[in-house]
């Protein structure tokens, strides 16, 4: 996994308190940022499982697993961790409304149908090259989604952290003194001293029941044969149910592959450094489905890059794959030690809430932060109209009473979230509206001098400059 420099994003300069290289601080500060990045993830990533009856402890150890498996196929360059994905919880529930064990494996096994997408798309990437299909990507696009990823969350953030917002904002407190005021290596983790500090509050204010930690063993084994999807390949196979299981859950793939879009943009907007372009999205999206297919296939839920790490990313400035990578592994340790799985699952929501509140608002920044480098100009009518029918899509439908767009085809009914139907309706009018030939009017000739490698400098910084 070597770590080679990938090119800055939009022909920024770097700022000088980015840290690309965290061994220079020392291996005791870098396994703190590590366990930064785990707690970070760990309440959504927990959350999945909880929602859906999915082992905890898989759950974890095929985070760490996943995480690691995208890092070695995005060749070590991008620091993104992989947790569990809530855009499969309807999936799941589908096939095992009430999180019964004998019918999981099946909605495991559509989970491990729907990774095989992301190895079609990322073939697609490599065979066409990113130039071509990132036109369908300009930053007034990826901009509104970013910002739309951190506004959906931010419901969630809200709803933990109401039911105690007083520890609440004891966490954002925290967060907000140690990253404004804070010196050296307080300064630097701001979202580790939130959890920690909160946690203790919550503690001592008898908030916390530590019943199932008492009762947890040390040691265990994350899964069971029973967990994974082998199990049902046996005499009582239900050929059926899996069939129902693939068809369901399968196209759920096209919304999370579009989401990976824009969390890979939003990494790069962060780190200032064009992930698109290298290691590319072929093989990020590569690493996103194998990493989803192995997790699925012992159980555990659907891996996605996840937002609350790219906003410790965004707040900490410290953007080496290899604390990622560290992340990963205390992950994979934890998950054999049900005791520890069980401190993270008494951690209040309130807590929870408190840190997701500044994470998810920190995703949304750096979609704004993605328009204005890019110099998206909206005095042009085409800019303003693809933003707005984005955010207004994806934020509505997403708080709507039915939460999604349900279209009946045939005997299988899909359901299409807030952010998949506007990425769609922004990438359709970007490419219909007048304009979009300064984007991506390539002609035939053109397009087959573009074929293979994106070329590294400037890149996307020409097409959003031509798109603004």
């Amino acid at each position: 996994m070597s770590e080679g420099k990938a090119t800055p994003t939009m022909g920024a300069q770097d700022s000088p308190e980015a840290i690309y290289d965290a061994r220079k601080l020392g291996k005791p500060k870098m396994a703190v940022f590590g366990l930064q990045h785990m707690f970070a993830m760990f309440g959504a990533t927990i959350l999945v499982p909880t929602l859906t009856g999915l082992s905890v402890s898989a759950t974890l150890l095929f985070a760490g697993v996943g995480t690691l498996l995208f890092h070695f196929i995005s060749k070590g360059k991008v620091p993104a961790f992989l947790g569990s994905s809530f855009a499969f919880i309807a999936g799941y529930a589908a096939i095992a409304p009430n999180g019964e064990a004998d019918l999981l494996p099946y909605a495991c096994l559509g989970v491990a149908c729907a990774g095989l997408l992301y190895l079609v798309l990322s073939a697609l990437f490599k065979v066409f090259g990113p130039t071509r299909v990132m036109r369908f990507f300009p930053p007034v696009v990826t901009g509104p989604i970013v910002i739309s990823i951190g506004l959906i969350l931010a419901s969630s953030a809200i709803t933990n952290a109401s039911t105690n917002w007083p520890i609440a904002l004891v966490a954002i407190a925290i967060i907000v003194i140690a990253n404004i005021w804070g010196k050296g290596m307080i300064k630097i983790i701001p979202i580790l001293l939130g959890v920690v500090g909160s946690y203790v509050v919550a503690s001592a204010a008898g908030v916390v029941d530590f019943t199932g930690v008492a009762e947890a063993a040390w040691i265990g084994m994350p899964f069971t044969w029973n967990d994974t999807v082998f199990s049902i390949f046996g005499a009582q196979f239900d050929a059926g149910l899996a069939i129902t299981a693939i068809i369901t859950i399968m196209p759920l793939a096209f919304a999370t592959m579009i989401e990976h879009i824009g969390d890979v943009s939003a990494i790069s907007s962060t780190c200032n450094r064009n992930y698109i372009a290298e290691p590319g999205l072929h093989r990020t999206l590569l690493g996103d489905g194998l990493a989803t297919i192995l997790a699925s296939l012992f159980g555990a839920p659907a891996n996605t890059t996840y937002g609350e790490n790219t906003g410790v990313l965004a707040l900490t400035k410290v953007f080496d794959p290899r604390v990622i990578r560290l992340a990963a592994l205390f992950a994979i340790a934890f998950s054999f030690c049900p005791k520890f799985a069980a401190v993270i699952a008494a951690m209040p929501a309130c807590v929870i809430g408190g840190v997701s509140l500044v994470l998810y608002g920190m995703i949304s920044a750096v979609g704004i932060r993605n328009l204005v480098e890019n110099h998206v100009d909206f005095m042009k009518s085409r800019n303003v109209l693809i933003t707005a029918l984005i955010l207004v899509l994806s934020l509505g439908i997403a708080y709507s009473t039915a939460g999604a767009i349900v279209v009946p085809v045939g005997e299988i009914t899909i359901s299409l979230s807030g952010l998949a139907v506007g990425s769609i309706v922004g990438i359709v009018l970007n490419m219909i509206l007048p304009g979009h030939e300064d984007v991506a009017g390539a002609s035939d000739a053109e397009d087959e001098e573009m074929d293979g490698p994106l070329p590294l400098e400037g890149n996307l910084e020409e097409l959003s400059t031509q798109n603004g």
